[in-house]
Order: C-alpha cells, then structure tokens, then sequence
C-alpha cells in the first residue's frame, strides 16, 4: 500500500514537472517571435538604408515560421519576402516583388540574443533571382538549354523542375557528401548537393545553405502568377 500523502507528493511533483516542461515551451516560442520581430526590424532598416527608392513597401519573414529556438541558432540564412504596393485604404500588394537574403555566420545567435554583424544581406529582384536558379538548375541536372523558359512556366520541387504536373529536368541523385559547384559571381558560389541549394560566401569563406522547402516557397513567391 502506497500511503496517500505520498501519491499527494508524487502528483504534485508530476503536475510541477508538466507546468515547468510548458513554461520552457512558452520560453522557447515567445524567443523565436522575438528574434522574428528584430530580424524583421534589421531587415526593414537595411531596406529603408539601402534602397531609398522603396517608398511603400510589405516585408514578410519566411524561416522562421515553426522554428524552435535551438533550430534557429543554426540557421544559415534568413529570407525575407518583398512587395511594393500603393498606399491607399486596404491596399493591395500588387507592384514589384523582391527577396532579401540574410546569410548568418558562426555565432550570430548567442545568450544575450541575436548579433546582426554577423548576418550578409543580399537583396534579388525578379530577373536576379530567374539568373540563380538557371545556374543552380544547371549545376543540379546537368542540362543547359531551355531552362529558364521551363523555371518560369514551373516550379522548383525536391527532385527537378516540374511543369504542368511533369518532371521536365530531374535534378542529379546524389549522397549528402557529394558536390557539384559553380561560380556564379564575384561574391558567392553556387554549390549542389541532395539536400539543398548551398552557397559559398567568398568574403567570409562560409558556405550556407538555403532548405528546400524556403526556396520552393520563395520560387512560387515569384512566379505564382504562372
């Protein structure tokens, strides 16, 4: 027999644990939307800092949506998407689209929070962001002709460029330590594995990665008028 002020004690021990397991969950996810407002802030600063011509605009995260605190601190970049608009009341985001990269170095989130010093922004328009993927295209399958006709009128899935449902360019099959690498400018270099689109920083010599799943959505981001 168990006495009854014990089983009280072991309740109350459990119930303690549950509220002290929900409070570290409450912690965990009032810091993601925390770091999500000061990268959004860091980005509109760089925008408005940057790009004086963007008179009205929308910025919107797209990483960190569904992140957990320990994901973020290895997070190798931060996308932004960007939309003009005309002001008015309930305006509608109808005018010139852009992405904004934030590449994050080693240690860009420590305990007393972010360090945006060590974050690289890149800010594409339409046609730069067409440019890359008909790079990235290339180094991932290998072909090289048509495929800026086939990216615009498809989407970027995991394993190729589909267009109406087909997978017009499958991209390569390869283990999660092999490479395929071009050199696409003067700052980065364009870098193809299964799991992602990786990118090497030749300033910084870091080599970052943007997930699949990001470049999908920012790909569709672009065309999804197609």
């Amino acid at each position: 027999m168990v006495p009854k002020h014990t089983e009280a004690q072991n309740d109350g021990a459990a119930i303690a644990g549950a509220v002290g397991a929900l409070a570290l969950i409450g912690t965990g996810i009032a810091a993601v939307e925390q770091m999500k407002e000061r990268a959004e802030l860091t980005a509109t600063q760089w925008v408005l800092s940057n790009n004086p011509q963007l008179t009205s605009f929308s910025l919107k995260t797209v990483d960190f949506d569904g992140k957990k605190l320990k994901d973020m601190s290895s997070a190798s970049v931060i996308t932004f998407k960007i939309q003009e608009f005309e002001p008015q009341d309930d305006p509608v985001l109808n005018g010139e689209k852009f992405v904004l990269l934030g590449f994050t170095s080693h240690g860009w989130i420590n305990e007393y929070g972010i360090d945006f010093n060590k974050v690289n922004w890149f800010m594409l328009n339409k046609a730069e962001w067409t440019k890359m993927m008909v790079s990235y295209v290339k180094i991932a399958s290998g072909k090289d002709s048509n495929i800026e006709k086939d990216i615009v009128n498809g989407k970027i899935v995991n394993r190729g460029v589909k267009v109406k449902g087909k997978n017009i360019i499958p991209f390569y099959k390869m283990s999660g330590d092999m490479y395929v690498v071009t050199d696409y400018s003067d700052q980065m270099k364009f870098v193809y594995n299964e799991r992602s689109l990786g990118i090497f920083l030749k300033k910084t010599q870091d080599l970052v990665q943007i997930k699949r799943g990001s470049l999908i959505e920012l790909h569709d981001f672009f065309y999804e008028e197609n």
